[in-house]
């Protein structure tokens, strides 16, 4: 049972909101400064850094430039990147990697030179890896850094209900003042002061039916950062990874598109190759061209999948790049070195986001939002492989930087009203939420999915509004809990997807729609602004 009247009330400097890869770095850049709290859903593990398997872009190598690496991202954006925000991002990659080291992070290794592979889009050899599990590695390597440092304090198994800005309070201004947090283990909403709030939450492509991402992938930080008075831009692009596994006992386990670097080729069922048909880069072509490929076979001949083939490389050569993906197919009876892996498109990447600048400032003062929950500017249309968790670690440093900057500036925040739940009572109508959870992810899936047209937008909004009712008012009347409030961010977030998607009339990276097939002449973003 919750009880207001007993719940704390934490104070901090910086209350950093996700424990992926942006929100560790933001907190260790600055824990010298003073009392750093991260909010962390699940196991501070738990997010899309750990899973990430590919590896991070950066120009290490002496035949690489900035000028290419830009130039490959702006064209995989499909002309809507913002080109400061990508060459700012590109020139401090190889200073963000040189950080990763100084940390312990373990990059893979060739005759004692760091081992750089090629993915999706690039020109060149860029992807700087740990084997087939960069993410593990970053991840494990940052958990470890954050617990050993004594001003961060990690609140894990919190999720944040909403924001609280200075106008909500009774304040003349609106700066962020900190969060209404849910403690899921004492089922108490919890209030935290922060003097700096940091968005990290990660994307929302649990909106969804099948998602690469885990659980956490909800869209909170878009939804708190709407409701706060944040702009948003460009959440018609949703990347679907190309190749997930597909297997009825696996939950969407991604095959990174490093296979396809090193020379794995897609084939229908009958062994034919198909992706030079569509486009002359073939396998290495954009990955919103190769999902989309994927889903019209798929959809033209009625396969239940496509098949992804290394076996025609060597065994040794196969299970020392990919041990991860080798063992975790072994274990469904898939033996990549000698079968091919069945594959379909997931949702996988949410390129638009809460707007910021390159300082990663929101519209609202002392608010700030980093990774996937952003945007930057950096992917436009579609996001290059291995750009993303670049973004999280070069915006990271630019948001700890601006935070350093203001720190002696920024006083406490007033004291702040406690979660008010004397209006609600406990629910007992869970089915509800199971139903409209279910409901909302199919539709998402079937009418705002790899292809669109005018007339599924129009279905899914309709329906999305009607959830809305529902869910305002089960969240007025019962208690909340993690799955409310997943579910309120995602009807959310859904509708400003709808809304993004609807503005966008014209096909344009990862945004395809029969009724306007063609990419217009000019590339403006889609920006939402609250009312």
């Amino acid at each position: 049972m919750q009880n207001s009247t007993q719940s704390p009330i934490h104070s901090t400097d910086v209350l950093v909101i996700g424990s992926g890869a942006a929100g560790l770095s933001v907190a260790l850049r600055l824990a010298h400064k003073g009392k750093i709290t991260v909010l962390s859903k699940a196991e501070v593990t738990e997010g899309s850094t750990f899973y990430a398997q590919g590896g991070i872009a950066a120009v290490l190598d002496e035949n690489d430039s900035v000028d290419s690496h830009v130039q490959d991202t702006l064209i995989a954006g499909a002309g809507l990147c913002n080109e400061e925000a990508v060459r700012y991002t590109v020139e401090h990659s190889r200073e963000a990697i040189e950080w990763l080291i100084e940390r312990g992070v373990a990059f893979s290794k060739e005759d004692e030179q760091y081992h750089l592979t090629r993915e999706g889009g690039h020109s060149q050899r860029r992807i700087i890896h740990s084997d087939d599990a960069t993410g593990k590695a970053v991840s494990t390597t940052l958990v470890s850094a954050v617990q050993a440092e004594s001003n961060i304090h990690i609140l894990e198994n919190y999720i944040a209900v909403d924001l609280i800005t200075g106008d909500k309070v009774g304040l003349e201004h609106q700066r962020c003042q900190g969060a209404y947090v849910l403690n899921l283990e004492k089922d108490r909403v919890e209030t935290v002061r922060a003097r700096f709030v940091v968005l990290a939450t990660g994307g929302a492509s649990k909106v969804y039916l099948y998602t690469s991402n885990p659980d956490v992938a909800s869209g909170d930080g878009i939804a708190m950062a709407w409701r706060a008075g944040c702009s948003v831009a460009n959440l018609e692009f949703n990347q679907f990874h190309p190749t997930c596994l597909f297997h009825p006992q696996a939950r969407s386990f991604l095959i990174t598109e490093a296979l396809r670097g090193e020379g794995a080729l897609l084939r229908r069922p009958n062994g034919e190759r198909f992706m030079p048909e569509y486009d002359e880069r073939a396998e290495l072509a954009p990955r919103d061209i190769v999902a989309r490929t994927i889903d019209h076979e798929v959809k033209k001949y009625g396969f239940d999948c496509v098949y992804l083939d290394i076996s025609h490389k060597e065994p040794e050569f196969v299970k020392s790049h990919f041990p991860t993906i080798y063992q975790q197919c072994l274990q469904y009876g898939i033996d990549i070195t000698t079968d091919p892996i069945p594959v379909v498109p997931a949702a996988h990447y949410t390129c638009g986001g809460v707007r910021v600048d390159t300082h990663s400032r929101t519209d609202v003062d002392g608010l700030y939002a980093v990774g996937e929950v952003a945007c930057t500017g950096l992917h436009g249309a579609n996001r290059m492989a291995s750009n993303s968790l670049l973004e999280c670690l070069v915006y990271a440093q630019s948001a700890a930087q601006d935070i350093e900057a203001q720190w002696d500036t920024i006083i406490e925040p007033a004291p702040l009203p406690p979660w008010d739940e004397s209006q609600v009572t406990d629910s007992d109508e869970e089915v509800v939420l199971t139903h409209n959870w279910h409901e909302l992810r199919q539709l998402m899936w079937d009418y705002v999915g790899i292809v669109r047209t005018d007339k599924r937008l129009q279905r899914a909004m309709r329906r999305i509004e009607l959830l809305q009712q529902e869910i305002h008012e089960y969240y007025s009347n019962f208690k909340v809990s993690n799955d409310l409030i997943e579910l309120r961010n995602l009807v959310l977030v859904a509708e400003l997807i709808v809304k993004c998607a609807m503005q966008r009339q014209e096909s344009r990276g990862l945004h395809f729609t029969l009724d306007y097939p063609e990419q217009s002449k000019t590339a403006e973003d889609s920006v939402l602004n609250p009312e």
